[in-house]
């Protein structure tokens, strides 16, 4: 069921989604929480799908907020409010709101989005893309007990993980962590089949790909190795080598979906290790609530303390392009120089 309203408040809003459930005799006390969904209209329909497929597992009340602003100064003056309701099958197996928030309106979401939170029930705000630099402080953020982003989607992924260390706070989460859940629980498994001591570890997958640089900083973090990454061609991350004292251990994934676990001493294995889609990500965040430790340890570590030929090469050849150029600009100097004499030279025999 689908309701259109134009123009429209919060109250009428609320009004609604009553007037809906009592039409199709859906209760309201199935729901476990409230996620509001941030996004613009270009990305609406994939996340409210997502969200949608989540809510099969975690039946919830889906705000979608999207911000419709104009660079006109009246249509800046001219706020409104327009939504829409969904309920029943429509919905998945809870409630849907989509709001759209016209004019100055849109600076103000948390006041729209606060009469329309289930009472008593936890909020999660997920910004498929476009998060704010610090989420908890954001005034959506604020209403929320976990906040999660995806450093995938910004334009510098590697950047924004630097950005998300910086400005933690206890329920931040990101799906570029998520991401590498099956990689960290195969390879736990792993060295519980066969415990040694671990010398070092090498992370290999795409350069700009912040779920593998989350893998190197949580080996790094939690070995207390030396971990190098490298770079390959994808799709996402592609191997990880773990060198101890007994022997190598290898999960290869070429393919982005079939693995290979091989291990001293045993038979090389095949794992399922599929990319995961949105939505199983955002369902695998909604069933904890709690701060995350693990992660608020893994990204406070830092890309830069990853050690590695990777890197190091790219230093060196940094500082050997620094020296060619200062080597140039020196031996261009006296002819630089000379030029400049010619001049006047001419001038004082004229």
């Amino acid at each position: 069921m689908k309701i259109d309203l134009t123009e429209t408040t919060s109250s009428k809003i609320n009004q609604a989604l009553v007037s809906a459930r009592r039409a199709i005799g859906t209760p309201a006390i199935g729901m476990v929480l409230t996620l509001v969904i941030v996004t613009d209209e270009e990305n609406a329909y994939d996340a409210l799908k997502s969200a949608g497929d989540a809510s099969r597992e975690h039946p919830s009340r889906i705000i979608a907020v999207i911000k419709r602003l104009s660079r006109s100064p009246r249509s800046r003056r001219d706020a409104r409010l327009d939504a829409e309701v969904r309920v029943g099958s429509d919905a998945g197996t809870g409630e849907t709101v989509v709001l759209r928030l016209h004019g100055e309106l849109a600076n103000h979401a948390q006041s729209v989005v606060l009469p329309l939170l289930l009472p008593d029930a936890p909020v999660v705000v997920w910004w498929p893309e476009g998060a704010p630099a610090e989420p908890a402080k954001d005034p959506l953020g604020a209403l929320a007990q976990r906040r999660i982003t995806d450093a995938y989607s910004a334009e510098r992924p590697l950047d924004e993980l630097a950005v998300r260390a910086a400005t933690y706070n206890p329920g931040d989460t990101d799906l570029a962590w998520t991401r590498i859940t099956p990689w960290r629980s195969m390879l736990a498994a792993a060295l519980d089949q066969q415990p040694a001591e671990i010398t070092a570890a090498t992370v290999e997958g795409e350069s700009d790909n912040p779920s593998c640089e989350l893998l190197a900083m949580w080996l790094a973090d939690r070995l207390g190795v030396p971990v190098e990454r490298t770079f390959s061609g994808g799709p996402g991350l592609t191997a990880v080598r773990l060198d101890t004292k007994d022997g190598v251990i290898v999960l290869d994934r070429a393919d982005g979906s079939l693995a290979t676990l091989s291990m001293e001493g045993q038979p090389d294995r095949a794992v399922a290790l599929k990319r995961r889609e949105p939505a199983e990500l955002l369902a695998e965040e909604l069933r904890r609530l709690d701060p995350d430790n693990t992660y608020e340890s893994a990204v406070k570590f830092g890309v830069e303390r990853l050690a590695g030929p990777s890197q190091a090469k790219t230093v060196r050849a940094a500082e050997a392009a620094a020296e060619r150029s200062a080597e140039q600009s020196a031996d261009n100097a006296p002819k630089a120089a000379a030029a400049k004499k010619a001049p006047a030279k001419k001038a004082a025999s004229k």
